[in-house]
């Protein structure tokens, strides 16, 4: 079976007709033009009748390039872009505003605060976006995080030992600041792993693809200790400054480095009732601290027998398309409806307190990249989507795709989902199905 991306793709279609007080309403939609979870926004906002407006930071000399009326931003620049959208409203008035992935969300929580529309405020969209200021803030907080430094790209491996060693030790991770999907994330256990990671990491930031994105926290890499411990990944929300969790996702594979691409997501998560109560407490004390008030998040934690430890709090939703893996019921709406609508509700100002997730287990399989090539297709898939449990295998890369694994990467080969009557067998489910495919990739030439 070759991967055509598009063939596959399939939203499910639900009988929750659109309330009458949001038809004729306008959403913007804040997303690069390589966002995966667009599509999913789009039907989401077009089932409940809301027009959908671009906001994107493509191309800024040709007029309207992709003939669909977005607005054309800089999300380097959060304060113009806002200014931007505000000045778009005054014609074309907006009732919501959605921001997907990292970088347009300090540019959506400013043209929200102009516009008095609910979101998280500007300082805390920032704070979040930056692992430094992040790990700072919730260390304040009393949080429990792991020990860290940041340093210039230009430090030397001289200055950088004497550092680590004399505070942080070893094992250590290193970490880009503002790059997100475990990209660029390096584990050091001796001072001869560190120079060269630090060393890595530098050469990534210093690619065009990075530099183009001119972001200030790019300029520094953060040195932090190594956590044992089990990980976990948690999907809430904040309505009013009230957390609202929605899913906590077991991560099952061990995540001990050199790198750590994610691959299986579960839940509900297996952990104890109190360790989830547990969890739950922390992350109510963590978003306090970071000041988040009105829209998703998405958080990152280790436990081992010290406690809870805060790796990440995003303020956007889970990344990619993962949110396929959720689904959710509400009293009076028949079938179930996908994050991005309850997102999209909550943006309207909907209390979306009631929602719940559905009640079976659900899980996703990231396909890892399992070496650099050139893609060409994906064998057997016929085979892994007849497995019990797998719903849908979704490849998102195109033939002919130059395919690069971690830490460089910043994509996957795909997705696989799974639902099923317990966690055991989702993730039983999805590790047969990843067993099945056969990836066809040949050797990338060098270019000379």
């Amino acid at each position: 079976m070759k991967a055509e991306k598009g063939t596959n793709i399939h939203l499910l279609s639900f009988r929750l007709h659109p309330p009458p007080f949001i038809l004729f309403m306008r959403l913007l939609l804040l997303t690069t033009t390589t966002g995966y979870q667009t599509r999913a926004f789009v039907e989401a906002a077009e089932k409940l009748g809301l027009a959908v407006i671009f906001a994107s930071d493509r191309c800024h000399v040709l007029d309207d390039p992709w003939r669909d009326g977005a607005l054309a931003l800089k999300f380097e620049d959060p304060e113009g872009s806002a200014r931007v959208v505000a000045e778009a409203a005054r014609t074309t008035p907006f009732n919501a505003i959605i921001s997907l992935g990292d970088r347009p969300t300090a540019t959506a929580a400013r043209a929200a605060q102009a516009l008095s529309l609910p979101f998280h405020p500007p300082e805390a969209a920032d704070i979040c976006r930056d692992k430094y200021a992040s790990r700072a803030r919730l260390k304040a907080a009393a949080l429990r995080v792991p020990e860290f430094l940041r340093f210039p790209v230009e430090t030397g491996p001289g200055e950088l030992a004497a550092a680590v060693s004399g505070s942080i030790g070893f094992p250590c991770v290193l970490k880009p600041l503002a790059l997100s999907g475990s990209r660029g994330v390096i584990r050091a256990d001796n001072p001869d792993d560190l120079a060269a990671a630090f060393k890595r990491i530098r050469a990534l930031l210093a690619t065009p693809e990075v530099r183009v994105l001119r972001e200030g926290a790019n300029e520094f890499i953060q040195v932090e200790r190594y956590i044992e411990g089990t990980e976990i990944a948690v999907e809430g929300l904040v309505s009013q400054r009230r957390l609202q969790v929605l899913a906590i996702f077991d991560k099952p594979d061990p995540l001990a480095g050199p790198f750590f691409e994610e691959t299986i997501y579960v839940t509900p998560s297996r952990l104890p009732a109190e360790i989830q109560s547990a969890v739950t407490r922390t992350l109510e004390q963590a978003v306090q601290a970071l000041g988040l008030c009105h829209g998703p998040l998405h958080a990152e934690f280790r436990i081992n027998a010290q406690g809870i430890w805060v790796l990440e709090l995003a303020s956007r939703s889970i990344g990619g398309l993962c949110s396929r893996a959720l689904r959710f019921r509400a009293p009076g709406m028949d079938g179930t409806i996908p994050l991005e609508e309850l997102l999209i509700r909550l943006a309207l100002g909907e209390d979306v307190e009631s929602v719940l997730r559905e009640a079976c287990a659900a899980g996703v399989m990231m396909i890892p990249i399992p070496e650099a090539g050139i893609f060409r297709e994906v064998r057997g898939a016929d085979r892994a989507a007849g497995i019990p449990g797998v719903e849908e295998i979704l490849i998102t890369a195109k033939p002919e795709q130059t395919l690069v694994p971690l830490p460089e990467g910043s994509s996957y080969l795909g997705f696989i989902f799974a639902r099923g009557p317990t966690p055991q067998f989702v993730e039983q489910a999805l590790r047969q199905a990843h067993r099945e495919l056969r990836i066809v990739a040949t050797p990338a030439l060098p270019v000379v």
